[in-house]
């Protein structure tokens, strides 16, 4: 296996297309070569250089998913949402020891102000229209960088991204990663996807999240085969950019693969125009039932995986046709060795619940300036992962929740996933997520938000009947809320804990 992002981006022949967007000119491999020797060199003369901090903030699209892949083989990438307000940016650059912050040219970002307070230097993005998708220069923007930075080789224990875990119950951790964790990453999805030359993936997802950047970019860029890099998720714009990407494959969270399935019944012209080769999907679990409909739709396999920013994206995932896919699971060991562990640090056997846990290359060494973390994280040389499971006789593992979403109802443990999946069942139902509220008694109640399928109808208390019909009583939500929409975090993910404070329920 290759260890470092360089190395991946040698296989494919220079004419071979690299990266496609709406109505933009395909980049070559060999010209995505030539940019990202480019990028680095112009990086080493504006003071950036190995073992440097580079912010990236840019919109989704050919110039971040070039600029991140280009930084990525010589320097330390922090690419940052967009989205995020000032002191969400404060926090970030801080946090990070940035060493500059790059930008669009003319960008009206918060975060270029805060770089100024805080000194931090900004490299501008200058975008090359003419040229092919993904084209750019870099320029000095405000504030020097400092001398020139030596040039060398990546090696393979060069951090080549760093990025903070999600921070829902406490103070984000920096995850780095490094050039062999990613390039480990992307050549075991390239394997379990069996990429070829011939595909091109058609990516929607956000360009600062592990899931679009290894398995939207770099994974199927490793194989040489190309991507059509989108603005970002639009479920009106998806099946005009299918007609015009013509691809192979996608990968999405649930919610956006249900917001595509809502608009397939009028596309179905473009669908059978544009046959898939299979579906993915990560991030979150995904419903059984809509799998199924999915498949139907498309006619084509939707492979669910598991993955997580530790892992540098994948751990497990269900395997292509002709290998058995299990709805409802993950799927089994794709790159890292996965087993299931008791809280006393010993090994399950299979059948047996636990949690889940990972070792292998791909796989961070630990989080950064956090002996605690590291301490409670890492057991015998295994990661936990913090999420519950169980792995059956044939190695398919089965997510029953995070172990910090498990609601404990005084003293009765719920899995939210298994009244997700009843509620489901229910053909008014559309989406669903339940959750833990708070209890003055109880400690926790289970409650959970509910959006209907268009023209359906359903009530609190018919809801709860169909819960209690198949399942204990306490499992049934105490609290139901119809909602419109469900909110969701920033890369499109229905989140459990917070929801309760969100909804006004805590």
């Amino acid at each position: 296996m290759e260890q470092t992002l360089s190395a991946l981006l040698q296989r494919a022949p220079d004419a071979a297309p690299a990266i496609a967007a709406p109505g933009r000119d395909t980049l070559t491999h060999g010209e995505l070569r030539a940019l990202a020797a480019r990028t680095l060199a112009d990086l080493a003369a504006l003071g950036v250089g190995p073992g440097d901090r580079l912010a990236l903030v840019l919109p989704n699209g050919p110039e971040m998913a070039a600029c991140w892949i280009a930084a990525a083989c010589g320097v330390a990438t922090a690419p940052l949402n967009p989205a995020y307000r000032a002191d969400e940016f404060e926090f970030y650059l801080s946090d990070l020891g940035a060493k500059a912050l790059l930008v669009e040219a003319g960008s009206d970002s918060p975060a270029v102000q805060v770089a100024r307070r805080l000194g931090v230097p900004l490299v501008e993005l200058v975008a090359r229209r003419e040229a092919g998708a993904g084209s750019f220069t870099l320029r000095a923007g405000e504030g020097p960088c400092g001398t020139a930075a030596a040039t060398r080789a990546a090696e393979p224990g060069d951090v080549a991204m760093v990025l903070h875990t999600s921070g829902t119950t406490s103070r984000p951790k920096i995850v780095p990663l490094s050039q062999a964790n990613l390039a480990a990453s992307a050549q075991h999805i390239a394997r379990t996807l069996a990429f070829t030359p011939a595909d091109r993936g058609l990516n929607v997802m956000p360009l600062f999240h592990i899931h679009g950047l290894v398995a939207g970019v770099l994974a199927p860029l490793a194989a040489g085969s190309s991507v059509f890099c989108t603005p970002g998720f639009n479920a009106l714009k998806f099946f005009a950019w299918m007609d015009e990407a013509r691809p192979t494959w996608y990968s999405a969270v649930p919610t956006m693969h249900q917001a595509i399935l809502a608009r397939a019944p009028k596309n179905a012209d473009v669908i059978a125009r544009h046959p898939l080769r299979f579906l993915r999907s990560s991030s979150s679990s995904m419903p059984p039932q809509v799998i199924h409909e999915l498949e139907q739709v498309f006619g084509a396999p939707l492979i669910e995986s598991y993955g997580m920013t530790e892992a540098a994206h994948q751990m497990a995932s269900n395997p292509l046709p002709p290998g058995v896919r299990k709805p409802g699971s993950v799927g089994v060991a794709a790159g890292p060795e996965v087993a299931i562990m008791a809280e006393d640090g010993t090994l399950l056997p299979r059948g047996a619940t636990g949690e889940i846990v990972i070792r292998g290359p791909n796989v961070t060494a630990g989080y950064e300036h956090n002996p605690k973390a590291n301490a409670e994280a890492f057991t015998n040389g295994w990661f936990r992962t913090g999420d519950q499971g169980v792995m059956d006789a044939d190695g398919y593992l089965t997510i029953t929740g995070r172990l910090k979403e498990i609601i404990n109802r005084g003293g009765e443990k719920v899995s939210p996933r298994e009244v997700d999946e009843i509620l489901m069942d229910h053909p008014a139902v559309a989406q669903v997520v339940c959750f833990g509220m708070p209890h003055a008694k109880l400690g926790e109640e289970v409650a959970a938000a509910v959006v209907l399928r268009e023209g359906q109808q359903a009530d609190e208390r018919t809801l709860q009947a169909f819960v209690a019909a198949r399942a204990a009583e306490f499992k049934v939500p105490k609290k139901i809320l119809i909602l419109d929409e469900i909110p969701k975090g920033a890369t499109g993910k229905l989140q459990r804990i917070g929801l309760a404070a969100k909804l006004g329920l805590a």
